[in-house]
């Protein structure tokens, strides 16, 4: 075989590996070496050291290197962090990076750095500007979208970034606000105590799809809940209620009402079907919220403003409400409410909603003058840098001229006069706009253009109207980069904790590091 052809089956080879999480000790056993040589008899598979120490090393560093390349042509950037322990008990942190490419939201993760130092902040400070220096990304980044825990806080502040508090994470905590409410708890645990009951026992499985089919009703599992999975509580409340009628004539079976008597399970009363009905419409939302900023089409930070202004209408106590759906508001809203107060974030926050044209009309009265004035601003300096990048240019009567340097003629230095009064007069008649009076051009049009339905994709919008509204469409990616939650970050453990297995939990980290950044990546 030729040394391409070669090179050709051990990228195969590797990409297999790599993508599906295959142990490196794959390449030598008995089965891969055995379908190897039917495929090919000529070809030679790698040995386990070849793949571990030469060829994935090889990949990282080329993928690793055209990734740099990609970053060095954008301008503005926002990434996300978490940390996360491996089942080997070492300590990762995660760093992701956003950012808009011709019209496309793009993400990448940087890297998944073992870390062997207690996580104090000026520590997670340490490792997220090392890999911020890695990859060439000083003065672009944005803002950084982390969890609320404090030494996330400190190492933003240490760093000078923007933090925007995950929404997700934000959301979840207000929901886990309801197991202090005494009547919600002691409610919830009667539905905890069958679904428990249900999911120990083998027969009582037998049954429930049983009386699923006889019912109609879809053979779903009940759902436990678990107080640190986003929103499990109301999935198990909803799933309860839709297969109640199933759970129901399971209980009423002969084959389970006696063991059911014997664990002395309590019955659920018509006042509990009632509270269960008016628990799924009052968190209904609250759960669609976080899928909205959870999800990899267009989760910006535009959408918060948006959303809690939705949920603060959806959360306000009503007359007709109960006492349990009154408890259930107050509590909810009351953690949402001391989210999001920092003034820095919240003229932030205001500014992407207002450059999202899907919620552009969303604020008003005279907070949104004072947001339009400093778009307008924004605006006016992000395009003078981007003009003072490519040229070295001198502003006079806001009219742009080159240092020309030109010997005149005779003739030239006797009409001095006049043909300066000739220059004069044309510049006037064609007098270039100042960027000032492009931008507030282009906010007038922008404001009368109609807004664009919630399931559009805002950053193909801007990309559309690039040639109308040039300025605003490269201020846009500023805003529109940063997401509004830190689950990119959670998705990539994810991948590690198939990359760091209790079949493979001696892998080296560094290792580690160089197949989660392939396997996202590539």
């Amino acid at each position: 075989m030729t040394k391409e052809k070669v090179d050709e089956i051990h990228r195969a080879v590797t990409k297999f590996i790599v993508k599906d999480l295959h142990p490196f000790s794959t390449v030598e056993s008995p089965s891969f070496r055995e379908m190897s040589t039917a495929l090919n008899p000529r070809y030679q598979p790698p040995s386990r050291d070849d793949l571990s120490n030469t060829l994935v090393p090889a990949w990282y560093c080329v993928e690793k290197s055209n990734l740099i390349q990609n970053l060095a042509q954008v301008n503005k950037v926002a990434i996300t962090c978490d940390g996360w322990t491996s089942i080997a008990q070492d300590h990762f942190l995660t760093v992701t990076v956003h950012y808009i490419y011709k019209g496309k939201m793009k993400q990448n993760v940087l890297s998944t750095e073992a870390v062997y130092e207690s996580q104090t902040g000026p520590v997670v400070a340490k490792e997220i500007s090392s890999v911020v220096e890695q990859f060439h990304l000083g003065g672009k980044i944005i803002a950084a979208t982390v969890d609320n825990a404090c030494n996330m806080d400190v190492a933003l502040k240490k760093l000078d970034f923007l933090k925007v508090g995950c929404f997700a994470h934000t959301l979840n905590l207000a929901a886990q606000k309801v197991y202090d409410i005494p009547a919600v708890s002691s409610w919830c645990a009667k539905i905890r105590s069958v679904v428990v009951w249900l999911k120990r026992s083998s027969l009582s499985k037998t049954v429930l799809r049983e009386k699923q089919r006889i019912l109609n009703l879809p053979e779903h599992n009940v759902i436990l809940d678990v107080k640190t999975r986003w929103n499990s509580l109301f999935l198990m409340v909803e799933r309860f209620m839709e297969q109640f009628d199933a759970i129901q004539a399971a209980a009423l079976d002969l084959r389970l009402r006696k063991p059911m008597e014997k664990d002395k399970l309590e019955r659920f009363t018509h006042t509990d079907l009632m509270k269960a009905e008016e628990f799924i419409k009052c968190m209904q939302v609250l759960y669609t919220s976080t899928m909205c900023v959870s999800s990899d089409k267009s989760p910006t930070c535009s959408q918060i403003i948006p959303i809690l202004a939705k949920l603060e209408a959806h959360f306000r106590r009503c007359d007709e409400d109960s006492v349990f759906t009154s408890s259930i508001k107050e509590k909810v809203w009351g953690s949402l409410q001391k989210r999001y107060q920092d003034e820095n974030l919240q003229k932030f926050l205001k500014e992407a909603t207002m450059m999202d044209p899907r919620f552009k009309g969303r604020l008003g009265g005279e907070a949104a003058t004072d947001i339009w004035d400093r778009l307008e601003k924004a605006a006016v300096a992000n395009a003078t840098a981007a003009v003072a990048q490519v040229f070295s240019l001198l502003y006079v009567e806001g009219m742009l001229f080159y240092y020309l340097k030109v010997q005149k003629s005779p003739l030239e230095k006797l009409f001095e006069d006049e043909d300066r009064e000739l220059q004069q007069a044309a510049s006037q008649a064609g007098r270039v706009p100042s960027i000032t009076e492009q931008v507030q051009k282009e906010l007038q049009i922008y404001k009368r253009l109609p807004g664009i339905t919630s399931g559009q994709d805002p950053v193909a919008w801007w990309w559309s109207k690039r040639d109308t509204l040039p300025n605003l469409s490269a201020l846009s990616e500023k805003y529109l980069c940063v997401p509004a939650s830190s689950t990119p970050s959670e998705r990539v453990f994810s991948c590690a904790g198939h990359a760091i297995s209790q079949e493979r939990c001696r892998i080296a980290p560094e290792k580690a590091n160089m197949i989660i950044f392939l396997q996202k990546n590539c």
